[in-house]
């Protein structure tokens, strides 16, 4: 987790914001993967970025974000004025532990290898230390384990393609439809 800021001037620091909406965030079934205070901007900017194995959607966000503006109004050390904002990790969030690839199962990801070498593929689960990749191998779709060790960097693709049934079979879910 990075705690990135200046002089909070008037505004808890990442690690007190943390320790004063972890609980919160628990009870709703997330935690909080990083707090960016920007007292550069104007007004002053709080961001919350939260993630967990259910989607965040923009209702779940929007408790999320009445309960730690509650929270942070209580704290009489806050003075500044500030905007806040609870939002969830974008796609382009690196994938860095175990449980960024469980929460990315049935998605696309990129993944560049130790070795140089470049993987493509849809996350079917991560178990002890292997991720299981389904990947496409001329005309069909294979499964592939990637040792969490051997992959330098990993992102989540955009893809607004369907995918296959067989695909969808591999990684362990049915029907059809994007994932």
């Amino acid at each position: 987790m990075t705690q990135r800021t200046g002089s909070t001037g008037g505004l808890p620091a990442p690690s007190q914001v943390i320790e004063l909406l972890a609980a919160e965030f628990e009870r709703a079934g997330y935690e909080i993967e990083d707090v960016v205070v920007d007292t550069s901007a104007r007004p002053a900017k709080i961001v919350v970025v939260a993630d967990g194995d259910r989607a965040l959607d923009l209702d779940t966000l929007a408790e999320l974000s009445r309960a730690a503006s509650q929270l942070l109004d209580e704290v009489p050390e806050v003075s500044a004025p500030y905007v806040l904002e609870v939002t969830s990790p974008g796609v382009d969030r690196p994938l860095t532990a175990p449980k960024h690839f469980r929460r990315a199962h049935g998605r696309k990801v990129e993944l560049a290898l130790a070795d140089g070498t470049t993987v493509l593929g849809r996350v079917a689960a991560v178990d002890d230390g292997i991720l299981t990749v389904v990947v496409r191998e001329r005309s069909d779709f294979s499964r592939r384990q990637i040792r969490l060790d051997d992959i330098a960097k990993a992102v989540v693709q955009v893809d607004f393609s369907s995918p296959s049934k067989r695909e969808l079979e591999l990684v362990g879910q049915t029907g059809g439809g994007a994932v």
